[in-house]
């Protein structure tokens, strides 16, 4: 006879209230981490200014019911929309990611921590719009940059050594947990209600990674850090409630989330939280490009200079050899169709091909029109990806943490051309001091894209200086980005 199963309620898991303690008691100290912070949030809005130019995203903005305003509610930066906080944070968490050009954190896990700004920006905002209509002041942009620090934080220690594509769950679970825990200090829970928060986070259905990889590669994930970071704000609202948690959500036996998810395994945690994701995040600078393949795109394009000296093009090539690591080749080495935009900018073969062809790679590259030129199929063909176990040692080696790749390319003539090696694209912290003009440049252009001169001159005026940044409130921020 089976022992009956214990109903004795027990304590919250360590991974919880690790969390929490860490969300609601760390004081960040380091000038590199507010500073980064600063560069980030640019960066992200950005991201998302420029993809309000594609249709395909903007059809899934603005209110569920057409033509729903909310008094008090918060505005969707490059829009006119003013939404409740849960809708808003799915319309800047969609415009973030749309591109998959902001910022990223590899590891065990990958993914894409400034998606956490989604549910943060809408909350604030939102919170700020609320106090101001009752006579109270409204939070400042500090509290957006703190949300963001912590929120990285909790997203990339836990991606550091847990691998949550290996069970064939998505990175945004990550976002999920993270916005819930920031979003549940801002909107002001008690230390248990954030347990129960983020408990709610983790008994959540996850998104499988089915829409990241062949022969499903599609759309949603562009969106699905949008649907992620705006259920937390959900979760933690409904927490704000006093709805219940589940204190053993990840360790209870059978139903928890490590039997249920996790093939039976604990997180590991390679180091406590603080402000190191933040300090050493990876830009998206030059390419929107999955960015496993950033280094890959920086080489071709040096390559595409070394064929025009030698009065070659991409007809003369035979064969092209990918030396990369373990990671690229599992998540974007990819033979046969590409269907669409989103399936493109998951295929190292045509990451190479385009700026090889073009000398460029922009986001307009993995439209249909680019699509059809024959030639970048013809070059995909020539290619063969193999792993360099150095470079696979090196992406995880926490002193390192590059993403190199490497290119060989070999001429129809029998030439041999010389291996062109990058180890740390622009965006990686090594290179940040080459990358931050750059990175303040594309968010000037990004803003040409969506703002009239004077208007972008006052953005420019109001967010480039740190000191004047953290003063400001939020919905004065946001006002600035209002069309």
């Amino acid at each position: 006879m089976s022992s009956p199963i214990s109903n004795e309620r027990p304590q919250p898991d360590k991974v919880l209230t690790d969390i929490v303690d860490y969300v609601l008691n760390y004081e960040i100290k380091t000038d590199l981490a507010w500073k980064t912070a600063h560069y980030c949030l640019l960066d992200t809005l950005g991201c998302g200014f420029e993809a309000l130019t594609y249709p395909a995203c903007t059809k899934l903005l603005g209110p569920i019911v057409p033509g729903t305003t909310v008094p008090h509610g918060a505005k969707v930066p490059g829009t006119q929309f003013q939404l409740d906080p849960v809708q808003a944070s799915f319309n800047i968490g969609a415009i973030i990611r749309w591109l998959d050009f902001n910022d990223t954190w590899l590891a065990a896990e990958w993914g894409h921590p400034s998606d956490n700004l989604g549910g943060i920006l809408a909350t604030t905002d939102w919170l700020s719009r609320t106090a101001l209509a009752n006579g109270k002041p409204p939070l400042k942009m500090k509290q957006v940059l703190e949300a963001m620090i912590k929120a990285h934080e909790i997203q990339g220690v836990l991606a550091l050594e847990n691998s949550f594509n290996k069970v064939g769950l998505d990175h945004v679970i990550l976002v999920k947990v993270a916005s819930t825990a920031v979003v549940g200090k801002l909107i002001g829970l008690s230390r248990d209600e954030l347990i129960n928060a983020v408990s709610l986070a983790f008994v959540d259905g996850q998104s499988l990674r089915t829409y990241r990889h062949s022969p499903n590669t599609g759309s949603r994930k562009s969106w699905a850090a949008g649907d992620a970071t705006s259920r937390a704000v959900r979760l933690a609202l409904m927490a704000k409630t006093g709805e219940m948690g589940y204190p053993s959500v990840l360790t209870a036996k059978t139903w928890g989330f490590y039997d249920v998810s996790f093939r039976g395994n604990e997180f590991k945690f390679q180091r406590d939280y603080g402000s190191y994701v933040m300090e050493n995040v990876l830009f998206k600078i030059s390419f929107p490009a999955e960015f496993h393949s950033q280094t890959a795109v920086e080489a071709a394009m040096a390559l595409h200079g070394t064929l025009a000296d030698l009065n070659k093009t991409v007809d003369d090539i035979k064969k092209i050899t990918i030396r990369t690591h373990e990671a690229a080749i599992r998540i974007i080495d990819k033979k046969g169709p590409l269907n669409n935009p989103a399936d493109r900018d998951h295929c190292i073969q045509y990451m190479i091909a385009v700026p090889l062809i073009y000398g460029r790679l922009t986001a307009a590259d993995y439209e249909n029109n680019i699509a059809a030129d024959e030639r970048i199929d013809v070059l995909r063909d020539k290619m063969i990806c193999i792993e360099d176990k150095q470079f696979t040692l090196d992406y995880h080696a926490p002193e390192k943490r590059s993403i190199a790749n490497a290119l060989t390319v070999e001429l129809n003539d029998g030439r041999i051309l010389p291996e062109v090696v990058v180890e740390y694209p622009i965006g990686h912290k090594r290179r940040r001091e080459a990358g931050i003009p750059l990175l303040l440049e594309k968010f000037s252009i990004n803003l040409a894209r969506k703002f009239p001169e004077k208007q972008q001159k006052v953005i420019l005026d109001a967010t480039l200086d740190y000191t004047k940044l953290v003063d400001m409130p939020v919905n004065e921020f946001v006002d600035l980005m209002v069309i």
